[in-house]
């Protein structure tokens, strides 16, 4: 085999893209079978949800960091660098690795649609094969906090026993995958739910609530819901957490708004349950840990009055919505936005309009949304960067880019 250099490997994973998403877990464990089974060393713990997995996610790989541990985390989509996807203490895979790894999962790839029933493996497989292979035997780690790429029970990570699962947040997205309802949703993503493993939960619908609750009864998982096992008490600029008879006063949250105090309760919750195995998980970490966590792309200030913030469904755009109105009143707010195909556009830019302006634009993505296709009302711009021009200093006017994780991403990398 021609061995690939790291340029040659990142356009071999990505020429995988054509083969779409594909449900179904047997192509990951056939492909982990042959190299080993790594998955099987990694103590990891499983994150999903519709919206929130990032922060929570970061929240506690910063954590687990400061307290001295070895820290593997696996997100998507990527901001930067595709690399960001598998990190190591929150320092992206060396590009030496990834290439050692992928001309040594390359041949499995290429075996799987000959020597079994299925297809080829996506884009997706493939990198959480990556993802199993790296923190299990190639970088070990003290724990690894693993995102779900979409839905559960399907999805390509669901191949672990996690120490814990915590599902952040129940949204409807990629309903054409997951189903209609919310309750739907929620049983694809109690699909990950394993037998007496803690489930960390948030949620305010009892539809969705009972799902779990039930899952819970029959895998006699131990489970801990936001509000009613362990909460946070707000007091402005600073949260309690509180579980049990224990709290954590006086934490303070670098990123701002309601649902982050949500997303970092999660996070304090498991490492409540995880304290054991993780003795120095101290409270002085913990404070200080959570008060730097900086998320790329999330209500990120790139200049002293130009946010961009990657909300791009019904549910993160009225956090931002909501973030807007409480923390910025007092500015006039200009907002550009970009979506990709498929996002339910016209209710998020109808919770968008209520500002100073709101102008859409398209940008340079295979699936982003075309620049005809944007509801006739709205101011239209047919280059963002013309919109970035009229960007001025003016203390008085916030600047907001949002939509699409690979607008926020195109655009950051033009001016970061």
């Amino acid at each position: 085999e021609e061995i690939m250099n790291y340029q040659e490997s990142l356009d071999w994973i990505h020429s995988k893209l054509k083969f779409g998403i594909k449900p179904g877990v047997e192509r990951v464990k056939w492909l982990l079978n042959e190299l080993g089974n790594p998955q099987d060393k990694v103590k990891g713990v499983h994150v999903v949800g519709t919206n929130g997995k990032g922060s929570t996610v970061n929240y506690l790989q910063n954590t687990f960091t400061a307290a001295g541990y070895e820290v593997g985390t696996f997100i998507s989509p990527f901001i930067m660098d595709f690399r960001e996807r598998i990190s190591i203490n929150g320092q992206m895979i060396s590009k030496e690795d990834l290439t050692l790894m992928v001309n040594r999962v390359k041949p499995f790839v290429e075996r799987l649609p000959i020597e079994t029933p299925w297809e080829a493996a996506t884009e997706f497989e493939i990198i959480t094969v990556l993802m199993f292979l790296y923190f299990g035997e190639v970088h070990p780690v003290d724990i690894a906090f693993i995102e779900a790429g979409m839905g559960g029970l399907h999805d390509s990570t669901n191949v672990f026993t996690p120490l814990a699962v915590i599902c952040t947040s129940i949204g409807l997205d990629h309903q054409a995958y997951l189903g209609e309802t919310h309750a739907a949703i929620a049983q694809n993503k109690a699909g990950v739910m394993k037998a007496g493993v803690p489930l960390i939960y948030a949620t305010d619908r009892e539809d969705v609530a009972e799902v779990f609750e039930e899952r819970g009864q029959e895998l006699a998982c131990p489970s801990y819901r936001l509000g009613r096992d362990f909460g946070f008490q707000d007091r402005g600029v600073f949260f309690d957490f509180f579980y049990q008879d224990k709290c954590i006063k006086g934490i303070r949250l670098e990123m701002p708004g309601q649902h982050q105090k949500a997303n970092a309760s999660l996070a304090l919750m498991t490492m409540q349950l995880l304290k054991e195995q993780y003795p120095a998980l101290t409270k002085e970490i913990i404070l200080s840990a959570l008060s730097r966590s900086r998320w790329l792309g999330r209500t990120e200030f790139i200049r002293p009055n130009l946010m961009i913030d990657g909300a791009h469904n019904n549910e993160s755009v009225q956090v931002l919505v909501d973030l807007l109105r409480t923390d910025y009143a007092d500015k006039d707010v200009h907002i550009l936005f970009a979506a990709i195909e498929g996002k339910p556009v016209t209710t998020m830019l109808d919770m968008l309009n209520q500002f100073a302006s709101l102008t859409v634009t398209s940008f340079d993505f295979p699936k982003a949304l075309q620049l005809e296709a944007y509801p006739d009302p709205y101011a239209k711009v047919s280059s963002w960067q013309d919109w970035l021009e009229m960007v001025s200093l003016d203390e008085q006017k916030l600047y907001l880019v949002t939509g699409s994780l690979y607008f926020i991403s195109e655009i950051r990398q033009s001016l970061v």
